[in-house]
């Protein structure tokens, strides 16, 4: 890894634990205006506070949230995109440049496949062709891989989900973001599989907070080396109170229950 890779990395880890807490923001392309990131300045705020080590969003939404005040928190720009609305939203296409991200300020940039989907073929090249770039510029890169599509019957599934890990890793990404798996020890697979540090992603807004804390201890507990949270934690009704409980686990290995405590 070169020094600049090295210097950008750290901005977006813990520099105790080496893990890290990521809230993605980039749900707008998706699926619209939705809750919690309409006043995206005020939600980058709170998360901060309450311990995020960098938050995640496309290009154009940088201006309007990242940064001038408040605790300082790093800055992951996403580079793939889809929406709700097309035929395939399961098609990322390429919307940013690795020189876009370096001329925001970005400490990573990061990519989305869908492993199994009808365009697999042309998202992984896609993810080789910015891997060559990163490495050329220093940039961390993160790769969203994620089992998806007609040829995927379940998308936890301890061995999908470790093929989809492992190809992140073999084309050259820094971390790779992936399902949990639902529990420690199916999840030590995936991370064993993984040369790369694994993080998991929150996904659909989780039925209560126990879920998700209990989520973040079994997956800290089979070794990722963090989380990347989205409406798990800006639709929550005190945003800043879970960054700060999932920040517990995922830095200082405290019990769900014991991170639960930071709720009330």
């Amino acid at each position: 890894m070169t020094i600049g890779k090295q210097i950008r990395i750290e901005r977006i880890r813990d520099r105790k634990s080496g893990n890290s807490l990521i809230i993605p923001v980039d749900h707008g392309i998706s699926v619209g205006p939705i809750k919690g990131i309409i006043d995206l300045a005020k939600t980058i705020d709170q998360v901060a506070e309450g311990g995020a080590n960098a938050v995640l969003m496309q290009k154009g939404m940088v201006p309007h949230g990242h940064r001038g005040y408040g605790r300082d928190v790093g800055l992951i720009v996403h580079m793939s995109a889809s929406t709700s609305l097309g035929p395939d939203p399961n098609n990322k296409v390429l919307v940013c440049t690795v020189e876009e991200a370096i001329k925001m300020g970005a400490d990573a940039v990061s990519v989305h496949i869908n492993v199994g989907s009808d365009t697999e073929s042309a998202q992984l090249q896609s993810l080789g062709c910015v891997s060559k770039t990163c490495a050329e510029w220093g940039m961390p890169l993160i790769a969203m891989m994620y089992p998806r599509g007609a040829s995927i019957k379940q998308e936890h599934d301890v061995s999908v989900v470790a093929h989809a890990a492992r190809a992140g890793a073999e084309l050259g990404a820094d971390i790779v973001k992936t399902n949990y798996t639902g529990d420690p020890d199916s999840f030590k697979t995936v991370v064993r599989g993984c040369p790369v540090p694994v993080i998991i992603a929150g996904g659909p807004k989780m039925k209560s907070d126990t879920d998700l804390l209990e989520s973040v201890e079994g997956a800290i507990a089979a070794g990722a080396k963090g989380v990347a949270f989205g409406r798990n934690v800006f639709q929550h009704e005190f945003p800043t109170k879970i960054t700060k409980a999932v920040a517990r686990i995922v830095h200082e290995k405290w019990s769900a229950s014991e991170a639960a405590e930071e709720l009330k």
